[in-house]
Order: structure tokens, then C-alpha cells, then sequence
């Protein structure tokens, strides 16, 4: 079995262990009074020693708030209430769990649905977009998920996870639904891609992310939205007359995509 690591939060250690491949889990083992929190649905299995707590986390607004970001008006807190017990968490399609640090000065910015669970002290807030331009085509929204505090974060990505750390002015281009967190401190913007050919037949849409370092960047190489598309478009093919001729010449002349 993998080695648990040690989160310091507030002198509290937390145990945690991710397990699997592609398609993760967290485990944490917790000790008298600690607590976590976690996305509504998220809770994948727990001892009878845990006990679940269901709250706004802070409030009406702080409730409100993560609606806007497409999560849960409420959220569930998990608290150990023997001498320890162990609690885990699951992502809703395959993918990487990655665990992020906070505090000290340090707050993430992710598109949404991408959190996961976090321990107690950190705060999951709106975090806006600093250009309209990166609100109303990013792909990802004009609000963004804003993660601060102190401790560790768990954030949920497709596919595999690629980690690139951008220098003081270094730039880095990136599909918009690729994206799934970045320090605070890089500058996010959006470009269009440019080019009648590049546009109409490139595949690729509209706009891409622009990221300015410094900062650390989390790419993921399989959106849910991409893997979404796929399947409804298989759907469509296999719904207007299955694999014969007709079916076919769909596949020659509209690829993946259909019509």
C-alpha cells in the first residue's frame, strides 16, 4: 500500500491516500474531532465513526455564492467522532485526483466542478475572471471557483494531469476546456485562434486560453465535455440507420461529429 501523507493544517495532521489509476479515489483517515469537506455527492464510502454534517459552510451568501459556480447550495462536512475512522471520495467520471496546497499567501483559481474535497479551514468562493473577454468566451464561464484558506485542496480532472509551472512573463497557450486550475497569480485572458481555415476547419473552436506566469498551471488531457461530445455524436450515427451504407458515408464525411 502507498505511504499516507501527512497534511499540517492548523497543528492537525490529516492522513490521506490516493488510490487507483484512472479513476481515483481519496482516502482519509482521520483522527477524534478532524473534519472534512467535500462536493455534495462526492462521499464514496465512511466508517460508522464519521459522522456527516450538512451546512451552507458560512452562511446564506457563502450557499449562493457556490450556486453560481454550478455547485451545491449546501455542503456536507465530515467529522470523526471516535478514536478514528476513515472517509473517502470519488470523482463522477474518470480522471486524476490532485492534491493542492493553500494559505500562506496562496489561493487557486479552477473551473468548476473541478473541487473535489478539501480540509475544514479551506474556503471554496467565487473567483471572477479579471477581463470580460476571458468571462464571455473562456469556455469555462465568467465565474470561476476560488479556492483559499489554509490546507490542502483535492481537485478532480480528466484523463491524465499535466503540471507546468510558467515563469515571470512566460506565456502558455491552452485549450479552454483543458484548463482545470492555476495559482491566482498568473493573468488569464482569451484569444482568438485567427485564420478563416484555422476557425472553420481546424476543430479546435473560437478562442484559447492565454496564461501569463508566474504561477503553477493544472492541463488535463481529457475534458468531460470533450468525452461527452464524442458519445452523443456516436449516439446520433448509431440512431440514423447503425453501421449500413447510409451510416458509412457519414462516417467518410462527418467524421466523429456526424451532422
Amino acid at each position: 500500500m502507498p505511504v499516507l501523507n501527512k497534511l499540517q493544517v492548523l497543528d492537525v495532521s490529516v492522513e490521506y491516500e490516493i488510490i487507483g489509476d484512472d479513476m481515483q479515489a481519496v482516502i482519509f483517515k482521520l483522527k477524534n474531532g478532524e473534519r472534512i469537506r467535500a462536493e455534495a455527492g462526492a462521499m464514496m464510502l465512511m466508517d460508522a465513526s464519521i459522522r456527516m454534517e450538512t451546512t451552507t459552510g458560512g452562511g446564506i451568501m457563502q450557499g449562493l455564492k457556490r450556486v453560481l459556480t454550478r455547485e451545491s447550495f449546501f455542503i456536507p462536512h465530515f467529522e470523526c467522532t471516535g478514536p478514528e475512522g476513515e472517509v473517502g471520495f470519488s470523482g463522477p467520471f474518470p480522471g486524476k485526483i490532485v492534491a493542492l496546497d493553500v494559505g500562506g499567501g496562496r489561493s487557486i483559481l479552477c473551473q468548476k466542478d473541478s473541487y473535489l474535497c478539501s480540509t475544514d479551514r479551506v474556503d471554496v468562493s467565487i473567483g471572477f475572471t479579471k477581463k470580460l473577454g476571458a468571462g464571455f468566451f473562456g469556455g469555462e464561464g465568467f465565474i470561476l471557483q476560488k479556492l483559499e484558506g489554509e490546507g490542502q485542496v483535492f481537485v478532480h480532472a480528466g484523463g491524465t494531469v499535466i503540471e507546468r509551472v510558467l515563469q515571470a512573463g512566460e506565456e502558455l497557450r491552452v485549450d479552454t476546456g483543458c484548463l482545470v486550475a492555476f495559482d491566482d497569480s498568473v493573468q488569464y485572458d482569451i484569444k482568438f485562434i485567427g485564420g478563416v481555415r484555422n476557425v472553420l476547419f481546424g476543430g479546435e473552436g473560437l478562442f484559447f486560453a492565454l496564461l501569463r506566469g508566474p504561477g503553477k498551471v493544472l492541463i488535463q488531457t481529457l475534458p468531460f465535455s470533450r468525452l461527452a461530445d464524442r458519445v452523443i455524436s456516436a449516439s446520433r450515427l448509431a440512431g440514423g440507420g447503425g453501421r449500413g451504407e447510409v451510416g458509412g458515408l457519414r462516417s467518410v464525411f462527418g467524421g466523429d461529429k456526424g451532422f
